[in-house]
């Protein structure tokens, strides 16, 4: 009779466990069915989910997984003073955006920003210590090195960040970047008043045949023009950027990206280099005085030598792997 009341309870209990496991792995799946759907609802309402740690940990360390997340760390209020965060995070919007609204868009990849002040024990669990910095959370197994975007080498543009997350999860992204009418409506004012000026000097029209005006305006349209002017004010970098030491950079380090200080430093460059020439052109066609010519000459290369080889260094800085220097490295 025990042996058979035995025999009972070690059944009941078999079944009981077997009823657990089949109903605790039903709710796994449950979860991440639902997990899912969740990051569907709130991918709906924005492109880039706000995390904080909770959602974190809810939905980019939970397993399983079978998506993709790109995170990006940033530092966004005022007092953090991250001046290239809120530029890296209009880019970041881009390419959200993009793929959100396109016809490659799934639930196998998803977007999302966690702020410091949102979430300061994410940033203290990934031993992170700057921002903004892109990572790229795969659907099995922890991110590698290669999953952390390089932005000092391939700068955080929306076309940089699109071609980084092809390389992580072979989605492509055409970037589609909003259309900015500041420019037309900035080019119509200014034609205005250059208009209105023309009709109110309509009888006196000289100065228009002066070529010195002529050509100091060429001057300056082409220092600005290689400088780098119209990139600032296409992709309206910040002016400076404040280093995770807590130095201020002033070049940046990509030959994808640019600081508003570093064109007018190129554009003082080149200005001296185009002096140095105009120095020794002088001091080569016209006749007078040989130590005055000589001294211009000598002043003029001096110039051309020192300016270009900072120049030259400064591009070998923002190129890597640039092999040719001259004064300067």
């Amino acid at each position: 009779m025990k042996c058979i009341l035995w025999f009972c309870v070690i059944l009941s209990s078999l079944c009981i466990i077997k009823t657990i496991n089949g109903q605790q792995r039903k709710k796994d799946g449950q979860t991440l069915s639902e997990r899912v759907q969740q990051l569907v609802d709130m991918n709906h309402k924005r492109s880039v989910l706000r995390f904080n740690g909770n959602k974190f940990r809810d939905y980019v360390r939970a397993t399983p997984r079978n998506y993709s997340v790109i995170v990006m760390f940033s530092a966004m209020a005022a007092q953090r003073q991250c001046a290239i965060c809120r530029h890296a995070n209009d880019e970041f919007q881009i390419v959200a955006n993009s793929f959100r609204y396109s016809q490659i868009y799934s639930n196998k990849l998803f977007f999302a920003v966690v702020d410091f002040d949102e979430g300061p024990d994410v940033f203290q669990m990934l031993r992170l210590n700057t921002a903004p910095v892109f990572m790229h959370f795969p659907p099995k197994g922890k991110p590698k090195q290669s999953d952390t975007m390089d932005i000092q080498r391939i700068g955080f543009a929306a076309e940089a960040i699109a071609k980084w997350i092809a390389e992580r999860t072979d989605v492509q992204i055409r970037v589609f970047r909003p259309p900015n009418y500041s420019g037309t409506v900035a080019l119509v004012m200014l034609f205005a008043v250059v208009a209105g000026f023309l009709y109110l000097r309509r009888n006196n029209l000289d100065f228009l045949y002066n070529k010195n005006c002529w050509g100091i305006g060429a001057v300056f349209f082409c220092f600005a023009m290689v400088s780098g002017q119209m990139w600032n004010h296409i992709r309206g970098p910040p002016f400076v950027h404040k280093t995770s030491s807590g130095g201020v950079a002033y070049i940046h380090g990509s030959s994808q990206g640019q600081f508003v200080l570093e064109t007018y430093i190129v554009m003082v460059l080149n200005a001296a280099i185009v002096l140095g020439m105009i120095l020794m052109t002088e001091a080569a066609s016209h006749k007078g005085d040989v130590r005055k010519r000589r001294i211009l000459s000598i002043v003029g290369l001096v110039l051309v030598a020192t300016f270009f080889s900072l120049i030259l260094s400064i591009f070998r800085s923002k190129a890597h792997g640039y092999p040719y220097s001259f004064l300067f490295k």
